[in-house]
């Protein structure tokens, strides 16, 4: 259905087929809409916090969208992977005085490296088990960061400060001026990730996800498109992490990279649409929006039932976290993506019958 277009609307080349942006009217609207999100914290007073952070959770699950979504490799470490990220960007800006443009990247290259380590599991054993040993990334990572080189890595504590992110001598660490840095980067792992469902590399990824065994009898070494999924994952939850570390000014293992935190991203992805271009941006929007509404709630409940706010404050986000995860699962397995694209196509067959 999302495929349908309009009459007379049809393909003369191979390169008109592969257009993203199709008319100039379409590309008029992504100019205006990217400049108007570049706008917005200023727009909107006291949105810069959350426009930023849903722009690091955006990378992180387009990452984990590659992964999980169109390679078919269940990772419970996306959290561990950005705790990476955030401490290869903090370590380089700390120690050696690097650039954040600089130390993003770098990051990135370090955080891929270490995904491949976990990735190679996958070699033996597939879905459940694949989890259990992305697991334990999530166990071994913060454990080191407290426990080894304690002078660098914040000791037990497992925290250290993060310098003020500069771009070229201009001080960004206002939070409206860091969205500028941070939904640069988002537009650019957009550009990365919707390419690479698009060659050769995506359909490997998808034979593996479908049938592994069949991708492999076509000539696909299931095991070496798993390592790079696990690589360019893990790399983009290092771009994240490093975002989220220079706009928090602080890294450790209690800022939000716990198990809860990677669930919470396979929950994200879920609802968005796991396997689609939009689902990353669908589910966290969503879910941090849902869940700001859960916080004002829990404190409004607080406030009816005093002998039971300190339990409200602390456990109704996650009971309506699960509670939207569930009713999703039920009433709308394929996600916001899915959704989305029937909508798109009612439109485009208005004022006919579906």
């Amino acid at each position: 259905m999302a495929s349908i277009r309009t009459a007379g609307d049809f393909d003369r080349s191979y390169e008109q087929d592969q257009r993203i942006i199709r008319k100039p009217l379409h590309l008029i609207m992504t100019v205006v809409a990217i400049i108007f999100v570049y706008l917005m914290p200023r727009i909107f007073e006291n949105s810069a916090p959350t426009l930023n952070q849903f722009a690091y959770t955006i990378i992180a699950l387009q990452g984990l969208n590659i992964l999980t979504g169109y390679a078919g490799q269940i990772s419970l470490g996306q959290a561990a992977f950005m705790l990476v990220g955030g401490y290869s960007s903090a370590l380089l800006s700390t120690h050696w005085g690097m650039p954040i443009w600089i130390t993003v990247p770098l990051s990135a290259l370090t955080t891929g490296t270490i995904g491949l380590i976990f990735g190679l599991p996958s070699l033996r054993v597939k879905g459940f088990y694949l989890a259990m040993a992305t697991l334990a990334a999530q166990f071994i990572i913060p454990w080191i960061t407290r426990n080894v080189w304690s002078d660098y890595l914040g000791g037990t504590s497992g925290a250290i400060q993060v310098p003020a992110a500069h771009v070229f001598g201009i001080n960004i660490s206002e939070p409206r001026d860091y969205f500028i840095f941070s939904f640069t980067f988002v537009i650019l792992s957009t550009i990365l990730t919707n390419n690479i469902s698009r060659t050769k590399l995506g359909r490997a990824f998808v034979s593996v996800r479908d049938n592994d065994l069949a991708a492999e009898l076509l000539g696909v070494n299931p095991f070496s498109y798993k390592l790079r999924a696990f690589f360019i994952a893990a790399a983009l939850a290092g771009v994240a992490g490093a975002l989220k570390a220079h706009f928090e000014r602080g890294i450790g293992t209690e800022f939000g990279y716990s198990l809860n935190v990677s669930i919470i991203f396979l929950g994200m992805l879920v609802i968005g649409g796991m396997g689609t271009r939009l689902g990353p941006f669908f589910g966290a929007i969503t879910i941090i929006l849902l869940e700001d509404v859960a916080i004002a709630f829990g404190e409004y409940l607080a406030v009816l039932f005093p002998s039971q706010s300190a339990q409200l404050l602390t456990s109704f986000r996650p009971i309506f976290f699960g509670l939207v995860l569930m009713i999703f699962l039920i009433f709308e397995p394929r996600g916001l993506a899915h959704r989305w694209n029937l909508i798109k196509a009612s439109w485009r067959l208005r004022p006919f019958a579906r």
